[in-house]
């Protein structure tokens, strides 16, 4: 009796799109978690986001902190946005620290990318187990 192995599929055709920032996210989910793997759990928010900003400048990332942008609507302005991180230039970061996530907490950050010319973030969640969450606004440029 013959016995066949069953053909594997090809990885070069079955590639996944590359993913909006890619790279860049890639960096900052691997320095968020080498800040939550030496701190730990119970941190105030603010702990958190100053261990981040060094660790992403030791990666060799710009970072800017407390970002402010002005909201407009219908070319008025209605008011002021303030985002926790912005990497780059391009990629907004949003900290929390508590127990657990709302839904409030990634609208924010969806909030922040539709108001500003940015179209990538990453909520980042120092809570009991570290978690993320990637959200995209595909923004139109004119």
């Amino acid at each position: 009796m013959t016995r066949m192995t069953p053909k594997l599929p090809d990885r070069t055709t079955t590639a996944r799109p590359r993913l909006l920032d890619e790279e860049l996210t890639g960096k900052v989910i691997g320095a968020f978690y080498t800040v939550y793997n030496t701190l730990g759990y119970g941190f105030r928010e603010s702990v958190y986001s100053r261990a981040l900003t060094i660790e992403l400048r030791r990666c060799g990332l710009r970072v800017d902190r407390e970002v402010s942008f002005t909201v407009y609507y219908e070319g008025e302005v209605v008011g002021r946005y303030r985002i926790d991180h912005l990497v780059e230039g391009r990629l907004v970061l949003e900290i929390k620290a508590g127990k657990s996530l709302a839904p409030r907490d990634r609208d924010q950050l969806l909030n922040a990318l539709r108001a500003s010319d940015h179209e990538v973030g990453l909520l980042l969640h120092f809570g009991p187990r570290p978690t993320f969450c990637r959200v995209v606004a595909e923004n139109e440029r004119v």
